[in-house]
């Protein structure tokens, strides 16, 4: 102990110096694997638990540890905003949402039935342990406006296992059962050209027959007279017309060429003289967000989209679809033209790592004065959101991608650095600020509250999971993002991401934080209140 006193009073100095240590050793632990099991950036949190019980003294902002809290959910809001919304009205969206409700019901009957039959359990500091193993502050905040600071020591003590105990069961669960996680297909783009031959097509406008084939097959040029033109939609197809179609879909691409004739690949391909193709990156602010149906591209260019591209997979062009910061637009057009095309879409691969600082400022504005607003319930009190406000304005701006000039949506790139990092930051600062106060509670008040903690986050877990699993039927990568919501903290979605890595888990998180975080203010509000 002699020997870690100097060093603790020497990262109480440097504040600084001990938030990045902790980031660095906490990667380099989270890294290590122990027969397929590893905490990922969750062990940030735990090496800031031992850095902060070595350095009792330590003194870290919370501004900063709220700081990165807040670029975490903003940025996952902004992702995934469209996905809440339409999981929040599918058939999964209400499974889900149900059974994260159970799991947050059993985990207070749990807590209510220690006060009532465990010796020395106090309901001010079992609600602390139940706002504390739900990872709530905004429940913590509703206790203490009843009982006054009593609920923080429970909630001290409970927090780190309410962290720790979702990453090991769901880390148990993935090593004993291996799920199989089912991955999203990634499309590629295809192309046939195939000689029009079939009288029913001849004479009738590309527009006309675009109409008839499957969806996401375009005719996108035309070869006629040993020249390759734009297949504009009032062009009249003639005999000896070579078409090129493309398409996602390979057996659709084949069922739409075998309408016109026989396949004469190469032909079109060949020949760049009057048509070439190119990918643009989009980095104009004023392209992003809108639909390719709404694009009003340079009328010289005489151009033609082919396909879309966003995070290694080919998406079918159609004129609903919207575009985001750094999408790769494929276009087929006369090479003289793609200077003007690449000013048109700003082509800037710098362009596509920035990010809009106006629609951040404002968006996080307009999150926090929601979060700040206190809700009067009759009978029940007073609470807000927090940041569960802003996670919800980050959702409903995300949906909407822009409005009018503003632009809400960032490059993916962007995103992913922005939360990613704040997420490390917050997961340290809450290690480093609550260590000194977890040593000294365990100490003091023995493990009855740390017991009790760990009692309500298991069944938090246990039952969401099961319930997810095993009644309503979701795969693996979905219920480990529904848990994350229930749980509520972002390392617990971290891990899940790092044991199935899909989306599912950060559209679950999505979906349910928002509701369970309300959920969880009201009951605590509610079990105050009654015993007040």
């Amino acid at each position: 102990m002699d020997v870690l006193e100097p060093v603790g009073r020497f990262l109480a100095s440097q504040p600084l110096l001990a938030l990045f240590l902790t980031i660095a050793a906490g990667y380099w632990l989270g890294a290590r694997s122990i027969r397929g099991f590893a905490l990922g950036s969750g062990a940030v949190l735990f090496v800031g638990l031992a850095v902060g019980a070595a350095a009792p003294t330590l003194q870290i902002p919370a501004l900063i540890g709220n700081l990165g809290l807040m670029l975490f959910l903003y940025g996952v809001g902004i992702a995934y905003g469209a996905q809440f919304l339409r999981g929040l009205t599918s058939a999964r969206g209400a499974k889900a949402n149900a059974a994260a409700l159970a799991g947050v019901l059993a985990a207070l009957g749990v807590m209510l039935a220690a006060v009532h039959f465990w010796p020395g359990v106090t309901l001010a500091k079992a609600l602390g342990a139940y706002a504390g193993a739900g990872t709530s502050t905004a429940a913590l905040q509703a206790a203490l406006a009843v009982f006054g600071p009593t609920p923080a020591t429970g909630y001290s003590v409970a927090y780190p296992v309410g962290v720790a105990i979702p990453i090991m069961l769901l880390g148990l669960y993935n090593a004993w059962r291996k799920p199989r996680l089912v991955q999203p297909d990634k499309p590629s783009l295809h192309v046939e050209e195939v000689d029009v031959e079939d009288v029913a097509v001849l004479g009738r406008t590309v527009g006309a027959v675009a109409q008839t084939l499957p969806a996401g097959v375009t005719v996108s040029a035309v070869r006629r007279d040993h020249h390759n033109i734009g297949a504009t939609d009032a062009l009249e197809l003639r005999r000896g017309d070579v078409l090129l179609l493309t398409g996602t879909d390979p057996d659709a691409l084949r069922r739409a060429a075998m309408r016109f004739g026989h396949t004469q690949p190469g032909r079109m391909l060949r020949d760049r003289g009057d048509l070439d193709y190119e990918r643009f990156f989009v980095s104009n602010p004023q392209v992003a967000g809108r639909r390719l149906g709404d694009l009003a591209l340079p009328a010289e260019a005489d151009a033609r989209v082919l396909h879309l591209r966003r995070s290694d997979v080919d998406l079918a062009p159609h004129a609903d679809r919207v575009l985001e910061f750094g999408d790769r637009v494929g276009l087929m057009a006369p090479r003289a033209s793609f200077p003007a095309l690449g000013r048109f879409f700003g082509d800037s691969v710098k362009g596509t790592g920035e990010i809009g600082y106006i629609g951040l400022g404002v968006g996080v504005t307009l999150g926090l004065a929601l979060g700040a607003i206190v809700w009067t319930i009759p009978g029940l009190g007073r609470f807000s959101l927090g940041f569960a406000g802003l996670l919800l304005v980050a959702l409903l701006l995300g949906w909407r991608r822009r409005t009018g000039s503003l632009q809400w949506a960032m490059p993916i790139s962007a995103n992913l650095v922005l939360r990613n990092f704040g997420l490390t930051v917050f997961l340290a600062v809450v290690g480093l600020s609550s260590g000194a106060t977890f040593a000294a509670t365990i100490a003091q008040s023995g493990w009855t509250y740390l017991l009790l903690g760990s009692a309500i986050v298991a069944v938090l877990t246990a039952v969401t999971l099961g319930l997810a699993l095993w009644v309503f039927r979701l795969p693996f990568d979905a219920a480990a993002g529904i848990v994350a919501g229930a749980t509520g903290n972002p390392a617990i979605l971290a891990f899940g991401n790092r044991i199935a890595p899909t989306d599912q888990p950060d559209i679950g998180y999505a979906m349910i934080f928002p509701s369970m975080t309300l959920v969880k203010i009201l009951l605590v509000q509610i079990v105050a209140v009654m015993a007040a």
